[in-house]
């Protein structure tokens, strides 16, 4: 498989190496030093585009991707307001598009466990709920989008729940995230259920950015020749 890699820094790097240990091409490396390349003829090439950005860059690259016809697999998170126009442009131009806030297999795993404990919780208004997240010092969102995705699960799950908020008092009706950003932590994720009698957390810890990249590159081979929008969940038959 032929893969474009747009956004060539830790991550980037870190799907190539596992892309190439696959046995997988890396045709392109966009960054903002080969941004000039980023045309539909170098892209075109490509059998899939994999891009991990930044907030602020994201939505654009997503919607060149889409329009230059590329399967697309995006791991870029902080553009979420944007992600419904990427969708209904995908769909409009029979396109093919994988979102993710997270590609751990591991990870994945947890949000379905997240799921479970949120409706086992829902009656049980005595436990408060909140949550805490670590990533590095180089992440520019804050809360991370696995903790927003976290959130959401939860609020689905829990009606007096309504809303989140981070890093402020939270109000009862909403969960409060205490978003840290401490090096080298590559991302640490806890959901606690407190209450005066107990309380449970459920944790997941990543060691190295191995898992998310192994996702990505597991997501490319899925998305590749097939037409639609597409998650993880699609990804691991969840």
């Amino acid at each position: 498989m032929k893969i474009a890699l747009i956004g060539y820094g830790k991550m980037g790097k870190a799907i190539e190496a596992i892309a190439i240990e696959k046995g997988h091409e890396i045709i392109a490396r966009i960054d903002v030093d080969t941004a000039h390349k980023f045309t539909k003829q170098e892209l075109e090439k490509a059998d899939v585009a994999i891009e991990f950005t930044s907030p602020h860059s994201a939505f654009d690259n997503v919607m060149k991707c889409l329009s230059f016809n590329v399967p697309l697999i995006c791991g870029s998170t902080g553009w979420l307001p944007n992600l419904p126009e990427a969708e209904a442009y995908c769909k409009a131009n029979n396109g093919s598009f994988l979102y993710a806030s997270n590609f751990s297999i591991g990870v994945n795993i947890f949000f379905e466990i997240n799921k479970r404990l949120a409706a086992l919780m829902a009656p049980h208004a005595a436990y408060e709920i909140s949550m805490e997240e670590i990533h590095h010092t180089q992440k520019k969102d804050a809360p991370s989008g696995t903790a927003v995705s976290l959130a959401k699960q939860i609020i689905e799950s829990v009606p007096r729940k309504k809303s989140w908020v981070c890093d402020v008092p939270a109000a009862q009706n909403e969960i409060g995230i205490t978003a840290k950003r401490i090096d080298p932590a590559p991302g640490t994720h806890q959901v606690t259920y407190h209450s005066s009698i107990d309380t449970i957390d459920i944790i997941h810890t990543a060691h190295n950015r191995t898992g998310f990249a192994t996702g990505a590159v597991l997501a490319a081979e899925y998305i590749k020749d097939k037409k639609g929008l597409f998650s993880m969940k699609d990804v691991l038959g969840l």
